[in-house]
């Protein structure tokens, strides 16, 4: 396995730096999602990380193969992005769909001859994932007809299947929720237009509406009961993919500021001579190694009952670092650090989607929040001191 995960991630490494850094300034011109790129990352295995060998995937746990979005991270955050959300699905499929789906759908997605996205958020609702009004509703002979709309959906229109969460009945709560695969060229599907959104327009983003849509029962990826159970172990893991993307963020917007830095002539010397100049930067560093173990010590507890906290912990700490050292990176350079070329504006503002994507840093805080109260109940209560508030 350790032969393996290295082999994965120099092939992520190359990908970024051969694919991703040469070409990310043309496809965000173009408002295209560049197919093309996403090919080469699935030939070399970056589309199957966690799916099983008998399904043409790598057979990574979750805790190795998500280090590969760090080396993306360092071209694109959200190209990086888009494809976690892809292996998460991938992951799914194959890990919990029916026999007759995975037949059907497991090679082509870990092959990326087909793409997949994960649709959870609605116009209504976002953090608040229960509160749901896409419906699908369970016909006689066992296919679904679903109704309702998504929003902020990565890859609209460009991925080949969704993977949608409904209610299937009018009740509050999710006891009645579940996940089921919607084909892209499903009668009834159809998006909005494309949100706009400054540098990473590559990316299409948008709403997803199904009027009518009927999907068959093979398609169930989890049943009625246990969608929103799945959805936020998908969202934990999609917390910390984004972790480690913002990694590779904070490493590519380090690495302008020292190659910057290292010959601009100030003051009789260099910029990088200068211990301000030093000391800003090392926080930075600071900030990426506790952000790598972090997000790596979050990864390996995927699927534990520490995880998710442990996943809040990660999305919390490490996007607000990268955007605290894009910023910091950006000062560095000065006045040049506002210029286009050097791309830091466009890592401040992939920081700030990232920010916010699959669980606000607020949110976070309310997981973390949660978790404190329950370990609160199991201390024991201080003593008051003798006499404190008496009269």
């Amino acid at each position: 396995m350790p032969a393996q995960i290295e082999a994965i991630l120099a092939a992520a490494r190359a990908h970024t730096d051969e694919v991703i850094k040469p070409n990310v300034g043309a496809w965000n011109e173009a408002g295209v999602w560049p197919r093309d790129a996403s090919d080469k990352a699935s030939a070399l295995g970056l589309t199957g990380l966690y799916a099983p060998e008998e399904f043409g995937g790598q057979g990574l746990p979750l805790g190795e193969g998500i280090r590969v979005y760090e080396e993306l991270g360092k071209g694109d955050g959200a190209y990086a992005f888009a494809l976690s959300m892809h292996n998460i699905c991938t992951y799914a499929c194959c890990g919990f769909g029916t026999d007759a789906f995975k037949e059907k759908w497991g090679r082509e997605l870990t092959s990326g001859r087909k793409l997949a996205n994960f649709a959870l958020t609605e116009p209504q609702s976002g953090s608040d994932a229960a509160t749901m009004y896409s419906r699908g509703v369970i016909n006689d002979d066992g296919t679904w007809t679903i109704n309702g709309a998504k929003a902020w959906v990565s890859l609209a229109g460009e991925a080949d299947i969704y993977f949608t969460v409904v209610k299937t009945t009018d009740r509050p709560g999710h006891q009645d929720m579940a996940m089921i695969a919607v084909p892209a060229d499903a009668e009834g599907l159809s998006f909005g237009p494309r949100y706009d959104t400054p540098s990473y327009e590559f990316l299409p983003l948008g709403e997803m509406y199904m009027t009518d849509v009927v999907v068959s029962e093979d398609n169930i990826i989890l049943p009625v009961g246990q969608g929103l159970q799945g959805s936020l172990m998908a969202i934990d893991i999609a917390r910390v993919s984004i972790a480690s993307g913002c990694c590779g963020l904070m490493a590519a917007a380090l690495d302008t500021a020292l190659s910057y830095s290292k010959n601009r002539k100030m003051f009789g010397g260099r910029t990088l001579d200068l211990d301000g100049i030093q000391w800003m930067l090392g926080d930075v560093a600071t900030d990426l190694e506790a952000s790598r173990l972090l997000y790596r010590a979050a990864a390996n507890a995927l699927g534990t009952p520490e995880g998710p906290v442990m996943a809040a912990h990660a999305k919390r700490f490490v996007p607000d670092a990268a955007v605290n050292a894009v910023n910091t990176c950006t000062q560095v350079l000065g006045g040049m650090g506002l210029l286009k070329p050097y791309g830091l504006d466009r890592l401040s503002r992939l920081g700030q989607m990232l920010r916010i994507v699959d669980g606000t840093t607020e949110i976070c805080r309310v997981v973390i929040g949660r978790a404190l109260q329950k370990r609160a109940k199991t201390l024991p209560d201080l003593p008051v001191p003798k006499g404190f508030g008496e009269n």
